[in-house]
């Protein structure tokens, strides 16, 4: 029973700081802050979370696992379907966008907190990616690049989608706009959609020509 409840807080401790992120950047969201909002003090939130970086990593730890299941894979689980399921989700849930994308805007500076989990957790995305992008087409894309060059591409879209919906949702519809990207993966499917006149459109000349002997 206490190890349940002792869960139950960390789970709404770290909710509380995802708000708080999301609200004032990683920098100005303080322990105090944190522990004000889940009606402890600064002393009763380091028996859950020692420092403000173990804190952040355990933050994002908890975001890939709702997102995921488990975080990122490597195994070729992901899907193209389940890709665009997840950027539809993300649409819904503005505020866990908004601290994912401050903290990764932030986690390029040297010695940043967050820096070590984003350079594993892309090295971990690509491979995902790659292995998808392998079971979809192969070990060619329609466009030629290995599945290796396109899945930081395809990284690349989805953080970058997520920026351009966060500062004008209004103009950027995300998920319609990742799955147009995935139609650029696809141009046979696009060519093969496209009704076969140019055949009727060549018999139908042939028969009006005049035959010369």
């Amino acid at each position: 029973m206490v190890r349940a409840r002792s869960v139950e807080r960390r789970a709404e401790i770290l909710r509380a700081t995802l708000e708080v992120i999301a609200e004032r950047g990683y920098r100005g969201a303080t322990l105090g802050a944190v522990a004000e909002r889940v009606g402890l003090s600064q002393q009763g939130l380091l028996h859950y979370f020692p420092t403000k970086e173990a804190m952040l990593v355990a933050v994002l730890e908890e975001r890939d696992q709702w997102d995921t299941g488990g975080g990122p894979r490597s195994d070729g689980g992901w899907r193209s379907e389940l890709l665009c399921s997840l950027v539809e989700y993300n649409a819904m849930r503005p505020g866990v966008v908004q601290t994912f994308s401050a903290l990764l805007g932030e986690s390029v500076t040297e010695e940043h907190p967050a820096r070590e989990f984003f350079t594993h957790r892309y090295t971990q995305v690509r491979a995902s990616m790659t292995a998808m992008l392998r079971a979809e087409f192969g070990e060619r894309l329609p466009g030629g690049l290995t599945p290796e060059r396109a899945a930081p591409l395809l990284v690349a879209t989805m953080d970058g989608l997520q920026y351009q919906w966060l500062l004008d949702p209004d103009a950027v519809d995300m998920p319609a706009a990742f799955q147009d990207f995935l139609r650029l993966l696809r141009p046979d499917a696009e060519q093969a959609s496209r009704p076969e006149s140019t055949d009727a459109s060549d018999a139908s000349d042939a028969d009006s020509d005049p035959v010369h002997e």
